[in-house]
């Protein structure tokens, strides 16, 4: 998780244009507690993680975007939440078929003491790439190359440039 969080400084840093000393400088760090940040050997605490999101200008929650779940070895001995359902229709004690509907409460729905509760769907995500991909959104050269772009003044140009670009590569990939 430290490396993971470490990455997206680094990301973060690099896209805004930041070197290491001057985002130090902005949280009265030196560049070497962040180059120890951003490769994960020192834990980000919480009251750090916010300066820096503030700094970076981005939710806290950007630092754990795209990180992979964590799968557990071994089962779980945290109790599970009650799974089972309402009892059967009883013709003796007058229920009525619309009583069989399976009864799901409170209690039902939230996670038993001391077990995590459940997460919440994962918002939709601006990139979907594979992990290789992604990567190259945290080379020096990617964001270069996007900011270069971005300085030509006329949209014509810059449209004829990304088609040379893509006339450039693989043939079986199509543009978006």
């Amino acid at each position: 998780m430290d490396v993971h969080v470490g990455n997206r400084i680094r990301l973060r840093r690099t896209l805004m244009g930041l070197s290491q000393e001057k985002l130090g400088e902005a949280l009265g760090l030196t560049f070497q507690q962040i180059q120890k940040y951003e490769r994960g050997a020192n834990r980000v605490g919480a009251s750090r993680l916010y300066d820096l999101a503030q700094v970076l200008d981005v939710p806290i929650g950007f630092f754990f975007d795209d990180m992979q779940e964590a799968r557990p070895s071994a089962p779980s001995s945290t109790p599970q939440p009650f799974s089972g359902s309402a009892p059967t229709f009883n013709p003796a004690f007058g229920q009525t078929p619309a009583a069989q509907a399976p009864v799901t409460g409170f209690s039902e729905t939230q996670s038993a003491f001391g077990a995590p509760p459940p997460r919440p769907a994962a918002p939709p995500r601006l990139f979907d790439l594979p992990v290789d991909e992604a990567a190259l959104f945290s080379r020096r050269e990617t964001v270069d190359l996007v900011r270069s772009y971005y300085r030509i003044p006329d949209p014509a140009v810059r449209k004829r440039m990304l088609d040379l670009i893509r006339s450039l590569g693989p043939a079986d990939v199509k543009p978006d």
